[in-house]
């Protein structure tokens, strides 16, 4: 981790040191209040009369509800109620009041509507006590009767089912129209590869629990503690459902202990602890089990066909890329999957396939690098595949057939640094002295291998507000209904505002967490620092206007005949560039214009018609080290090289940890993580931390992350992109093909556990 470790040492500003520039490693502002206990999260707030709710699940796939039996449940002392279909309070009937902002088209799951059974794990009661120690026990007690239904959880066996989508959910790219004539390119090129590949479910595993606190003020005010990645889009969610006034809900996440996908949607504890407060005019906090954890969302299991063929100078002239994904009953759950192989090489014939099949199984959720993750690796591990067949090192393949257009749309990028992520990272990873077969590389019993794979994802913007306040006394504060899940959104919008307005970092305070302040997108998609950045640094550059009209107002102002650029904003002074020493603080020109407070506010819209001339992507460049035991199948990663051209990086050190994080993801995805499901019964049996595998510290070894220089006005006026996604892409397909460099085995599905290594080869459909 020799990069990270220097990053650390680097001098870092901590929180209250002094002024701060974007770009330089600054410790996280809230990082005291995490490591004191001070942050509370959504199942800590305190709340008087507080009731407890426990869900009970359903143990079948699919069904309806007979009966429930619920006597001896609420016999047990302190239970208050068991809520189920039959006794919840009203909703709304329609499938368009539970449709939150990321909803794919269809039918929304419906918490306790009605007696039909879906999937494994719904929640069909919830058992409400006055302690969560009752609760439980109670909950242990409920029996339900349920009429089976034949269920089918199984993908390979249904891909015979599979239909093209509708492209309903916003931010979903349906795959391009051919380019030219794939198949006809293909069977004539001399060099070919056609390959499968199958990737398991994974679930998310957070440290935070999912937990909703609902907090019933004497009004009837609903005050909710929603572990979420919305606060708006909880909001939004409860008040349609429960047909109550926007003015009636407020929604607070001020912390949020890990999501990356999985709150981008309301859960059902959501609701359930609000039909409960409504139910018992009273406060009640529902929080989920870690197993209860696995009965909602998933990265979807995914089947997919990638085929190249190239010249035998390794240009490529025909991609094809070919993907199958499960979905619910209910809704067609989308990902950008195959679209990625149009948007990395040069090739005049491309073409993509992309379908669904609907099985009895909740529906999926974003995971980290949504789609990306799936569908960059198996162009990834395809392209290393094609290296071979060539005799061609993999990175120069890479370069050959380096795109400076994306090849599809035959639009140029807003900024792409690649090339330089692959001179930066083979650099540092010491490519240069790879030797090219597989096998030629040995210590002690271990085989050793290096791969190498690109990474890419969307550098998106979408629209927020932010409001900002100065104080008499100097002090900032600055608000926008954003969502920190511990990127270090306070921490960056802190030092971006702090920046504007030439101040200390300690004088400001950025507000966020509460569907009360100004609007701001759920956070995902690593577009928080392009939009919600972008909208802090408007409102500041509104607030350093509408102080200098002060200034030049005061009497005998040093700055009555200045030109706004003529000033800069420093060491908490109005100043004169070229005479530093001509200075006001910006407390005088408010006390001195009588201004107790000076607020501004601002609506940040992407320039959407200079932006849509672009495609604005995020690169890397992902080299990795791998050792294998043949005799026990181990991998052991032990060494990762990961270059990102990002733009422009607000603050190096949380920049350095969201990447090195997307690494640690990518090694799990590569060797631990798959839920694995029992189709007898359509539930997945290892839903725990122990039968769950992921990563320990003893599995990571040195990760090295580097970022390109890269400054994208198209993409924000920050010039930042985003760094929260792509730390993962690529990682899984570099580990692969390390492996194959290793062992001259080519695995291709995920996760590629000791079996497969030990068997030399793997099942593309279980």
């Amino acid at each position: 981790m020799t990069d990270l470790i220097e990053a650390l040492k680097a001098p870092v500003a901590d929180p209250g040191t002094g002024p701060v520039r974007t770009g330089t490693p600054v410790s996280r502002v809230d990082g005291r209040a995490k490591v004191t206990g001070q942050a509370k999260y959504a199942a800590e707030v305190p709340a008087p009369d507080l009731a407890y709710g426990v869900v009970v699940s359903s143990p079948v796939a699919k069904g309806r509800i007979v009966a429930i039996h619920t006597t001896d449940a609420l016999a047990v002392p302190s239970v208050v109620q068991v809520l189920t279909h039959l006794n919840r309070p009203k909703v709304r009937g329609f499938d368009i009041a539970y449709k939150d902002m990321t909803a794919p088209a269809g039918a929304p799951f419906r918490p306790l509507y009605d007696d039909k059974v879906f999937y494994s794990g719904q929640p069909v009661a919830l058992v409400v006590a006055e302690t969560f120690e009752a609760a439980r026990y109670a909950a242990a007690l409920v029996r339900i009767d349920i009429e089976q239904e034949p269920h089918d959880t199984k993908l390979s066996a249904n891909v015979h089912r599979a239909y093209k989508p509708k492209p309903l959910k916003a931010g979903f790219e349906p795959p391009p129209d051919e380019k030219g004539d794939a198949d006809k390119a293909f069977a004539e090129a001399p060099v070919k590869i056609d390959a499968e590949f199958y990737s398991g479910v994974e679930h998310h595993n957070p440290m935070e629990l999912f937990a909703s606190t609902v907090i019933r003020e004497p009004d009837g005010h609903l005050t909710i503690y929603d572990k979420t990645q919305s606060s708006q889009n909880s909001r939004w969610y409860v008040s349609h459902v429960f047909g109550l006034s926007k003015n009636k809900v407020t929604v607070r996440n001020p912390y949020v202990g890990g999501a990356f996908g999985s709150g981008l949607r309301p859960q059902y504890q959501l609701t359930l602890a609000v039909m409960a407060a409504l139910h018992l005019k009273r406060s009640v906090r529902v929080q989920l089990t870690r197993q209860q954890m696995f009965s909602f969302g998933h990265r979807p299991e995914t089947l997919q066909r990638v085929k190249l063929a190239a010249e035998r100078d390794g240009t490529l002239r025909s991609i094809y890329h070919q993907a199958i994904a499960e979905t619910s009953p209910i809704e067609d759950y989308v990902e950008v999957v195959v679209n990625w192989s149009g948007l990395l090489y040069a090739c005049d014939n491309i073409k993509f396939d992309y379908k669904l099949v609907k099985l009895d199984q909740y529906t999926p959720i974003d995971m980290r690098a949504p789609g990306a993750a799936h569908g960059v690796h198996a162009l990834e591990v395809a392209m290393d595949e094609l290296s071979y067949a060539l005799g061609m090192d993999p990175l120069q393949l890479r370069l050959k057939n380096y795109a400076d257009k994306a090849p599809v749309e035959d639009k140029p990028y807003s900024s792409k640094e690649l090339r330089a992520c692959y001179e930066l990272g083979a650099k540092q990873f010491g490519w240069d002295k790879r030797p090219l077969n597989p096998r030629a590389m040995k210590e002690g019993t271990e085989l050793v291998g290096w791969g190498m794979a690109t990474g890419v994802w969307d550098a998106m913007q979408m629209f927020a507000r932010a409001s900002a306040v100065l104080h008499a006394d100097g002090k900032l504060v600055v608000s926008s209904a954003a969502t920190d899940i511990g990127t270090g959104t306070y921490t960056v919008m802190a030092m971006i505002a702090a920046e504007a307005m030439g101040l200390p970092l300690e004088d400001v305070t950025f507000q966020l967490g509460d569907s009360t302040l100004p609007v701001a997108p759920i956070e995902g998609g690593s577009s928080h620092v392009t939009t919600v950045g972008s909208a802090v640094a408007g409102v500041c550059e509104k607030l350093q206007k509408s102080l200098f009209k002060h200034a030049q107002k005061l009497q005998d102002s040093p700055f009555a005949s200045a030109k706004r650029k003529d000033v800069e904003f420093a060491g908490g002074m109005l100043r004169l560039k070229r005479q530093p020493e001509v200075a006001l603080p910006l407390t005088a020109i408010l006390n001195d214009s009588g201004v107790v407070r000076l607020e501004e506010k601002y609506l940040m819209l992407p320039n959407m018609l200079k932006q849509r001339k672009f495609r604005r992507l995020v690169h890397s460049a992902v080299f990795v080290e791998v050792r294998v035991d043949e005799e026990l199948g181990v991998v052991r990663v032990t060494r990762v090289v990961s270059a990102v051209a990002a733009g422009r990086i607000m603050n190096l050190k949380t920049a350095t940890s969201q990447v090195v994080g997307g690494i640690v993801w990518g090694i799990s995805q590569a060797l631990h993580e798959e839920s694995y499901t029992d189709h007898r019964f359509g539930r997945f049996v290892n839903h725990n931390l122990s039968e769950y595998h992921v990563p320990v510290n003893a599995d990571i070894h040195a990760i090295d992350v580097m970022f390109a220089q890269e400054d994208d006005r198209i993409v924000s006026r920050l010039g930042a992109k985003g760094v929260g996604e792509i730390g993962i892409v690529g990682v899984a397909a570099a580990i692969s093909n390390a492996i194959y460099h290793a062992t001259g085995r080519r695995l291709r599905s995920t996760p590629m556990t000791p079996d497969k290594v030990l068997a030399g080869s793997d099942s593309s459909k279980p």
